[in-house]
C-alpha cells in the first residue's frame, strides 16, 4: 500500500508541475502578478477620435480602456487633432512626452494638406500633463510639408534622443514619404533633419517604429518594422548606422497597405514579443493586432494572433504606444483615469438648467450645446479623503475651481492650492436632501452656488441660497 501510495504521488505531482508549467507559457498567467502596460492611441478619423486615449493591460494581450473610454488629453492647438502619438519615458525616468501628428482629418484638415508640426506634452509623473506645444518637423526638410508618426528613442552613442517620423519632399524628381530622423534632448528644438529611411524608386515609408532588445539576447541590439509596402523587419547594432534586412510581414499574409503604425512590446519576464499592427482588415475595417514570437530576429516565427487570443477593449485602437509600467506609475495610472461616468450638475431652482463651462467661465444654462461643457466626471478630491473633485470631459485635466470666490474651468497645475481650491465635501442637500450640496474643502461653511446664473462660492444663510446650492448629479 505505501508503495502504490508514493507511486501515485509521484504521478499527481508530476501532472500538476505540467499544467503548471502550461499555465505559466502564456504572456497573460506569467505576468498576471506583476505591473502590466499602458497603452496611448487614438480611434479614428471623427473630431473626437483624434485626440489622446489610454487603456491598461495585465498581460499586454487583453486591454481595458480608461477614463470611461473618452479622451484624456485633447489638442486645442494647430489642426485641434492628434493621431499616431509615441510615448516616451526619459533616460532618468524623471519625466514623460507624448509626441503626436497634428492632424485632424474631417475637420480641417485633410492627408494631402496636413501639418508640418507634432504635438508634443510632458509629464513629470506620467498623470498630469503640461499644455502642448507644437515642434517643427517638416518645414525643416526642403520641400517638405507633412510630418507624420513621430517616435523616439534614447541614443546612447549620442547621449541624446533620436526623433524620427515620415515626410512628404521631392528628392531627385521623387516625390514620396521618407522617414527621416534628427537629435533633440528636450523635444523643444531638433537639429537638422536627415533622411534615415529611403526605400528605392517611388516606393514610399510611411512610419516605422523601432525598439531596443536586451543586450545578449540576439544579435542585434535594436529592431525596426515599417509602414513601407513589404512591411519589413530589420536589425542593427546602432540606432543611426547600418540596418540589415531580416525578412517582412508577406510570410502571414500581410502585405501593402493593409498594416501600418507598428509597434513593438517585450513581456514582462518572458522571451515572448509582440508585435501590435494597425491593420486593415478584409471587412475594410482598421484594427490593433499583435503578432507574437519568441525570436524577433527570426520573422518565420511570428504568428498573427487569432481573434480569441486577444482583446482590444471597448474602442477602436488606431496607431499608438505600448509602455510597460513600474508598480509606482500603474498605481498612478489606475487612480487617476478610473472608468467614472461623465455626469453633470443639475440645478435644484432651475431644473432646466446645468452647470456648464463656456469660454473657462462657470455657469448655469439650459439648452447646452455642445453637450459636453456641461459633462465632469466626478474624481476622488485631489486633497482629502471622502472629498471630490469635478473633471471637465471635453478638457481633461481641467477642473473646476473656486478663486477669489468666482468658479472658473482652470487646468490642474499640480499645486497645493490648486488641488484645495478644486476639493469640494459631498452632503446631503441643503433644500432638498435627496438631492447634493457642495462644501469647499478650504472654506468649511462655504458651498457651491449660482448667483445671476453664475457660480459662486458662498456662506449659505437664507432659503433662496439653500435652493442655489442644491444640485442632482445627473447623467
Amino acid at each position: 500500500m505505501t508503495v502504490l501510495r508514493a507511486r501515485l504521488t509521484v504521478i499527481v505531482l508530476a501532472v500538476c508541475l505540467l499544467l503548471t508549467g502550461q499555465a505559466l507559457s502564456t504572456p497573460q498567467r506569467a505576468a498576471a502578478a506583476d505591473p502590466g502596460y499602458l497603452m496611448v492611441h487614438f480611434t479614428g478619423d471623427s473630431a473626437t477620435g483624434q485626440q489622446l486615449y489610454v487603456a491598461h493591460s495585465a498581460d499586454g494581450l487583453h486591454w481595458n480602456d480608461l477614463n470611461g473610454g473618452q479622451p484624456v488629453l485633447n489638442s486645442k492647438i494647430g489642426t485641434k487633432g492628434v493621431r499616431d502619438p509615441a510615448l516616451v519615458r526619459s533616460q532618468d525616468g524623471s519625466k514623460y512626452w507624448i509626441i503626436a501628428t497634428d492632424l485632424c482629418i474631417n475637420c480641417g484638415s485633410t492627408y494631402a494638406d496636413g501639418s508640418p508640426n507634432f504635438v508634443v506634452w510632458e509629464s513629470t509623473d506620467l498623470v498630469n500633463w503640461s499644455d502642448p506645444w507644437l515642434l517643427p518637423a517638416a518645414s525643416l526638410v526642403p520641400g517638405g510639408k507633412n510630418a507624420w508618426a513621430p517616435e523616439a528613442i534614447w541614443n546612447p552613442e549620442t547621449h541624446d534622443y533620436v526623433l524620427y517620423w515620415a515626410t512628404n519632399a521631392t528628392l531627385n524628381g521623387i516625390n514620396k514619404y521618407r522617414i527621416y530622423a534628427a537629435r533633440t534632448t528636450d523635444f523643444h528644438a531638433i537639429t537638422t533633419p536627415q533622411i534615415w529611411i529611403d526605400p528605392p524608386g517611388t516606393t514610399a515609408v510611411v512610419d516605422t517604429q523601432m525598439t531596443e532588445v536586451p543586450a545578449g539576447t540576439g544579435p542585434y541590439r535594436y529592431l525596426r518594422a515599417s509602414g513601407d509596402g513589404k512591411n519589413n523587419i530589420e536589425g542593427s547594432n546602432s540606432i543611426l548606422g547600418t540596418w540589415t534586412n531580416l525578412g517582412n510581414l508577406s510570410s502571414i499574409g500581410l502585405t501593402g497597405n493593409v498594416v501600418e503604425g507598428p509597434v513593438w512590446m517585450k513581456f514582462r519576464n518572458s522571451n515572448q514579443w509582440a508585435l501590435y499592427i494597425d491593420y486593415n482588415n478584409p471587412q475594410g475595417v482598421r484594427e490593433y493586432r499583435p503578432i507574437l514570437t519568441t525570436n524577433p530576429f527570426d520573422v518565420s516565427t511570428y504568428q498573427l494572433q487569432p481573434a480569441a487570443d486577444y482583446d482590444m477593449g471597448g474602442t477602436a485602437k488606431r496607431h499608438g504606444a505600448i509602455m510597460p509600467l513600474t508598480s509606482a506609475e500603474e498605481s498612478r495610472v489606475l487612480a487617476r483615469w478610473p472608468n467614472t461616468p461623465a455626469q453633470r450638475l443639475q440645478s435644484y431652482n432651475y431644473q432646466d438648467r446645468y452647470v456648464r463651462q463656456t469660454n473657462f467661465d462657470v455657469r448655469i444654462d439650459a439648452n447646452v450645446t455642445p453637450a459636453q461643457d456641461s459633462q465632469f466626471r466626478p474624481r476622488p478630491g485631489l486633497v482629502g479623503t471622502g472629498t471630490v473633485s469635478f473633471e471637465s470631459v471635453n478638457y481633461p485635466g481641467w477642473f473646476l475651481r473656486h478663486q477669489n470666490y468666482d468658479f472658473q474651468l482652470v487646468r490642474n497645475d499640480g499645486s497645493a492650492q490648486f488641488a484645495a481650491d478644486a476639493t469640494f465635501r459631498k452632503v446631503a442637500g441643503l433644500a432638498d436632501p435627496t438631492w447634493s450640496s457642495f462644501e469647499s474643502y478650504n472654506h468649511p461653511g462655504y458651498y457651491i452656488r449660482h448667483y445671476a446664473y453664475q457660480l459662486r462660492l458662498d456662506p449659505i444663510t437664507t432659503t433662496l441660497g439653500r435652493g442655489d446650492a442644491t444640485f442632482r448629479v445627473t447623467n
